[in-house]
């Protein structure tokens, strides 16, 4: 969905179980209008998850490195080029 122009996109139904606190905050939510429906404000927080999970992917890639041995790559790699280097 696009601010100002809606366009429909595929959607499937489907059941799912929430604590019932949560389903309170969701529903305060509705009721406040920040969402239009329980449905709206799953679907922007399942969303928002997804995003955030893909945009964290690198970070947890580069916690599984070992800092030692890349460093020790990255040394490697400079020692060899800085004759290359210009002078300044």
């Amino acid at each position: 969905m696009t601010s100002g122009n809606t366009i429909r996109m595929s959607v499937a139904k489907v059941t799912i179980s929430i604590e019932t606190a949560l389903l309170g905050k969701v529903d305060r939510l509705v009721k406040e209008r920040v969402f239009p429906t329980r449905s709206q404000a799953v679907q922007v927080a399942v969303e928002e998850k997804l995003l955030r999970l893909d945009k964290n992917r690198l970070a947890r890639e580069c916690a599984k490195l070992d800092r030692a041995e890349e460093r020790a790559l990255a040394d490697t790699g400079l020692a060899s080029e800085v004759e290359e280097w210009p002078e300044y």
